[in-house]
């Protein structure tokens, strides 16, 4: 699961009885050689279909960590800013040459200022309720007529070995958080499409789907990953690059 270079179990123990912002600083430096990191493959679906979308002016990677996700921006937007809450993350993340911005993503330190945001595997940090506070942070940090893009995963069904490890996971973190503080945020089954689509509406997007179809469909037809795209409505004038 972890390669050579990755955390040993007593620095995940540690990092898991810490809080979200501290385990990260703690897990940093090996971040990239954990499954945490999004995958390229995630990343390269992902690009491929801003691509088909932009060019873009300015982008923002939310809760960018180590700075996997700048790339993706790097393609597609004229200048790239990467913002996260860990100090640690953006430690590492300063070998991208970005832009780069420590700050909560619920209280983002930005009013018009970007074409295009993209979140790349962090919403598991959000509990249900914060999705409203969030979406309308992105919100305003857009540019009219901007972007919001992120990709979502089909759920596994019940039937699959995928969704009862995810469930045990969940499982597992709520127990740890009824035990210890300060609570470690990070459940796998709260983002679902539905309730994800709704609050964006609530929040002032239009919202489309794109399938990813380097991920391929399952057995009924549907997509196994989508790019979820909310839009900001256009105003007078459009900051988006030509």
């Amino acid at each position: 699961m972890f390669s050579p270079e990755g955390p040993r179990l007593r620095e995940l123990a540690v990092q898991a009885l810490s809080s979200v912002e501290h385990g990260y600083d703690l897990l940093a430096p090996k971040f990239d050689h954990t499954p945490f990191r999004t995958p390229d493959s995630v990343l390269d679906a992902t690009a491929n279909a801003l691509r088909g979308m932009g060019p873009y002016g300015d982008g923002l990677d939310l809760c960018c960590g180590t700075g996997a996700g700048l790339g993706v921006l790097g393609e597609v937007c004229g200048s790239v800013t990467g913002v996260d809450f860990s100090a640690g993350m953006l430690e590492r993340a300063k070998e991208h040459g970005a832009r780069l911005v420590r700050a909560d993503a619920r209280a983002l330190p930005f009013t018009a200022a970007f074409d295009l945001v993209v979140s790349l595997g962090a919403f598991g940090h959000f509990l249900p309720e914060e999705l409203p506070v969030l979406f309308r942070q992105v919100h305003t940090a857009l540019r009219p007529g901007g972007t919001f893009a992120f990709p979502v995963g089909a759920p596994p069904r019940a039937s699959t070995p995928a969704y009862w490890a995810l469930l045990g996971f969940d499982g597992v973190m709520r127990v740890r958080n009824a035990l210890w503080r300060p609570p470690f945020v990070m459940y796998y089954r709260t983002f679902r499409l539905g309730d994800v689509r709704r609050e964006l509406e609530s929040a002032g997007f239009g919202v489309s789907l794109r399938a990813l179809p380097e991920f391929g469909t399952r057995d009924d037809g549907s997509p196994r990953a989508r790019l979820v795209v909310g839009h900001k409505a256009a105003g007078p004038t459009s900051h988006r690059a030509e």
